[in-house]
Order: structure tokens, then sequence, then C-alpha cells
């Protein structure tokens, strides 16, 4: 079993550089959680740099923004990596006539790449950044858009491989829903965010522009989500500290509280094996 930690600090001086997972850990997508943003400042402040590594579909200027507006500090972080960034490889390496499935607001995505914007009879790839609507709409919802995909060998490029996040108290399905709807009726999917190797590729090569050369086993992972933090971590190689207050508690929360001995048997059931864990960081 991981072992229990109270505060960032105890175990900070094993690492030379954090890699931090965003929305379930530093906020909910409405509020900011101010004593991981206070954490993060204070490994930094200590020499310890930190690249925020998310799942998010928009660039890593859109996430900045975000942040901000959320309130999560700036001295939390060195710089980010985003699964927008990464995936933008993918869009570029073509089909070009792409379809967006998502919001209008995830356009950004495409700029300055060399691909039309189509309509989806069009498409001859589909780029996936979420739902029209997630506040109403599950994947079932597009089963027979994907088929008429699918029936013309169609690949779907997933921008946001998350396949729920907190929204406030809530659980919110995401585009990595969607991804494995199309993955399971046939469809082809192209993924480069987490847990595939690509985002951590592109996060190591940012930490070394900020502080050189980094030795992989003084890195440390931290994150909340099984199937993306902790397994992109653990295939990646490195130590990782599970937040285990994040989109799972629902698992092993005992009157409002962490069961220890779930927990457990949750980890052994997902085959994880986290070096640290806490409920929330801080």
């Amino acid at each position: 079993m991981a072992d229990r930690i109270d505060n960032l600090s105890e175990v900070c001086g094993n690492y030379d550089l954090i890699l931090c997972d965003v929305w379930g850990v530093l906020h909910n997508g409405i509020d900011a959680f101010p004593l991981a943003g206070e954490a993060l400042s204070k490994a930094r402040a200590g020499g310890t740099s930190v690249v925020l590594i998310t799942n998010s579909p928009r660039p890593q200027d859109g996430v900045t923004a975000q942040l901000e507006l959320i309130g999560v500090p700036s001295s939390a972080y060195d710089r980010i990596v985003t699964s927008g960034d990464v995936t933008r490889h993918l869009i570029a390496e073509g089909p070009d006539k792409v379809f967006l499935l998502g919001p209008e607001r995830d356009m950004p995505l495409f700029d300055g790449l060399d691909v039309e914007v189509v309509g989806a009879q069009e498409a001859t790839s589909v780029v996936c950044t979420g739902f029209f609507d997630d506040e109403t709409e599950q994947p079932e919802d597009y089963r027979d858009m994907l088929a008429d995909f699918i029936a013309r060998d169609v690949p779907l490029i997933c921008a946001n491989p998350d396949l729920i996040v907190e929204r406030g108290h809530r659980l919110i399905p995401c585009a990595g829903a969607v991804a494995a709807l199309y993955s399971q009726m046939g469809g082809e999917t192209r993924i480069a965010g987490k847990p595939h190797s690509p985002i951590y590729v592109e996060a190591m090569a940012v930490a070394q522009e900020v502080r050189g050369p980094v030795d992989k086993s003084r890195v440390l992972a931290i994150g909340d989500g099984m199937p993306t933090d902790v397994r992109g971590a653990l295939d990646a190689g490195l130590d990782l500290l599970y937040i285990s207050g994040g989109i799972h508690a629902g698992e092993y929360t005992v009157a409002g509280k962490t069961d220890e001995q779930a927990l457990t048997a949750y980890l052994a059931r997902e085959k994880a094996s986290p070096k640290w864990w806490m409920p929330r960081l801080a």
C-alpha cells in the first residue's frame, strides 16, 4: 500500500520535477483548491520545478487564462503542457477535412494548422474535444453519428482522453468517453494525451527547457484519474502521488472520509501502485 502523507513538503526533497494534473487536483472546474496551489508554490520556492500536465483540449494559452480566471496562482507552476498541444500534431498529420465534435469555443485548437473545418458529411477526420452540450448529453447520444463515420473509415482524434471530470460537485462526461464508444463500435481512434506517451515526452522536453536534464527517478507525478493520470504516470515509470479525493472517491469514501482498507482494495483491483497518497493536495 502507498504511504499516506499530509503535506507535499514531506516528499518534495526527493524530487527535482513535479508533473501535476490540473482538473481534480488544482480545481474542480468552478473553484480553485487554494491549498493545492499553495503546496506547488512552496515546492517551487524550494527548488522543485512544476510542469502542469492536463488533458484539456485547449492549447496552453487557453488553460493559462482559465487558471487565472478560476484563481490558481501563477506561482504554482513553471509551464503547462496540454493534450490540446500534443493533439495538434495528430491533426496536422491529416486527413485534412476536419469535423469538430465539441463546443465552438474549442476552434482555436486548429489555429495555424493546414486543415479545413467542414460538416460531418464531408469530414475525412473527426476531432473530438467533448460534447456539444456536456450538461445534458451522454456518449450514446452520438451513436448514430459515430456509426456513419465508422462506415466511411473516418478516424477519430480525441483531444481530451478524460472519461469524466468534476464540475463543482458533479461528474461530467468528457471526450474520452466518446472515443471509448467509438473504439468499442470498431472505429479507429488516435490519442496523444494521458495516459499515452506523447504528452509525457512533451512534458519532459519542456521540463528540460526549464531546468536542464532531469533524472526520471527524481520526477513525481500527481493526479486523481485512474485511467489517465495514474496509468500514464506508472506506464512512464514515474513515482506517483495519488489524490484520493478526486473522481474515484466514491469507491472508498465512508462517512465523508477515505477508508484506507477500501482504498487499498480499490488500488489492488486497478493494479495500481502509487508511492504516496493524500485526500487533497496540500
